[in-house]
């Protein structure tokens, strides 16, 4: 038995081929039958290319049906579909081409790289690659797929600095589809906004897979603009959405229950959604955002639930089939309620780090995979998540990790060393800071700091704030206390 994932999702929407697919902001309907077709002809043109089951295809193109066909197209022909952050710079492409080796890279614009071959992916019909596949015959043919075969690679930043590879199967994400599908309720008359980027777990795998298991439209958007989705709403049922959606509506004036009338679930996730924001959103609609938890290296791990208590601060329960436990250094349970490093098991969790078998290892205890994150398990097995083990920042529901930033801020002219932290933000929930030290006798320029970050690194991943300081606080061992840091300038963006 094949386990190939676009005949999952084309087994649920083949009854309904003429039926919307997506839909756009201005009224245009792309039918399901249309993204069965393009995915075909883009799956020609993939092996074409020599695209086979299990070489890999970098995609860092913006958000567009073309590009959702060509994932749909890896999927197809066993291709492993490795997405990008379009946001991402040159050299930063170049490290994960290096790295995975495509067979194929396609971009949103022409470049050299090391790649065998490179296709060009814009967000219409005009781009090359796009209208390469129109001009060709489709391949409807589908690879023969175990379970356990890689479906798709997404890089998460390192504490090291050098990105890791997720692999994701098949089975990992058909598994977590098929359950949220279920959990959160998908009914044949709902309609989904999806202003999420689609480089990622949340708007790829949550949203999409979603969408296309309960074979109903999706309101296709490229970005989020808060007052485009307020229009919106009257025309759907669930938004799906990362903690920045619901600030940015309660922001606009009169922003209510009016708004929020035809609206049957509002989800968010990637980032923790403060509690005030939960209340004053139901406050203000009548709705309790369901809030879940997740990650790259395992899809969604918790939601709170569609029928019951939706606690502000709290992540809901584990989802069917996944087994999450909190534990102190030593590796052992801590008592309910009380904070420890979260793992977790489950048909959701990752393969493993590609082409990295001991970061593999080390990130598992006993089957379990070792999240980073800390949080507390209540008698009823709700969960919380209180902070974090690692320095993982999240912002905008992007994550972040200090040493990338401080790598690059390390190398600069007059800086002996640096510390980048996370603090609050009312708007992103974190937001990145950097400490600078200077060199004796030298004083690193503002404007030389900025420019190294803007040039080797993704935008959002630059400092919202750079200070220079004489020195760092640190412990008995000499080590940074970045905990400190955090209390001391965690009002710097107020």
């Amino acid at each position: 038995m094949s386990h190939n994932l676009y005949a999952l999702f084309r087994a649920r929407f083949a009854a309904r081929l003429q039926a919307p697919c997506f839909l756009g902001a201005d009224g245009a309907v792309f039918s399901f039958a249309a993204l069965d077709d393009l995915s075909a002809r883009f799956a020609a043109l993939l092996r074409a290319r020599g695209a086979r089951p299990g070489e890999r295809v970098l995609v860092q193109a913006e958000k567009s049906i073309g590009a959702v066909a060509l994932y749909l197209a890896c999927l197809r022909v066993g291709a492993v579909y490795t997405p990008l952050n379009p946001a991402y710079t040159d050299a930063e492409v170049d490290y994960f081409i290096s790295d995975c080796e495509p067979v194929l890279a396609v971009l949103a614009r022409p470049r050299e790289t090391k790649a065998p071959a490179v296709e060009c992916l814009g967000t219409d019909e005009a781009s090359p690659f796009w209208r390469a596949a129109l001009a060709a015959d489709p391949d409807h043919a589908l690879a023969d797929r175990a379970s356990d075969d890689i479906a798709a690679i997404l890089y998460t930043s390192g504490t090291t600095g050098r990105s890791k590879g997720a692999m994701l199967s098949i089975g990992n994400l058909a598994s977590n589809a098929l359950t949220l599908h279920e959990l959160w309720g998908f009914r044949p008359d709902d309609i989904l906004i999806h202003a999420l980027p689609i480089f990622h777990v949340h708007g790829l795998f949550v949203a999409l897979h979603c969408q296309l298991l309960n074979a109903t439209p999706a309101i296709f958007l490229a970005k989020f603009d808060a007052a485009e989705i307020r229009a919106l709403l009257p025309r759907a049922t669930m938004l799906m959405g990362v903690p920045t959606f619901y600030t940015r509506l309660l922001s606009l004036p009169g922003f209510g229950r009016a708004d929020c009338a035809s609206m049957r679930l509002f989800i968010s996730g990637s980032a923790p959604l403060l509690a005030e924001t939960h209340r004053e959103f139901e406050a203000r609609t009548g709705h309790r955002i369901l809030e879940r938890y997740g990650m790259t290296e395992a899809g969604m791990i918790t939601s709170n639930p569609l029928d019951g208590e939706r606690i502000p601060g709290t992540v809901g329960y584990p989802l069917p089939g996944v087994s999450i436990r909190s534990v102190d250094e030593a590796g052992r349970t801590v008592p309910a309620g009380e904070p420890g490093v979260i793992e977790i098991a489950g048909p959701n969790v990752f393969q493993g780090y590609w082409r990295m078998p001991e970061k593999t290892a080390s990130e598992f205890r006993d089957g379990f995979f070792v999240t980073g994150d800390v949080g507390t398990i209540a008698e009823d097995g709700r969960v919380a998540i209180v902070g974090r083990a690692k320095d993982l920042i999240i912002s905008g529901g992007f994550n972040i990790y200090p040493k990338e930033i401080e790598d690059v801020l390390d190398a600069c002219d007059g800086v002996s060393e640096s510390a980048v932290i996370g603090v609050p933000h009312p708007d992103f929930g974190e937001a990145v800071v950097a400490l600078v030290v200077k060199r004796p006798n030298a004083s690193p320029r503002m404007q030389s700091l900025e420019s190294a970050v803007a040039e080797k690194l993704a935008r959002f991943k630059h400092p919202r704030a750079i200070l220079i300081l004489e020195d760092l606080p640190r412990n008995a061992m000499g080590k940074v206390q970045k905990n400190v840091l955090r209390e001391t300038y965690r009002d710097i963006l107020k």
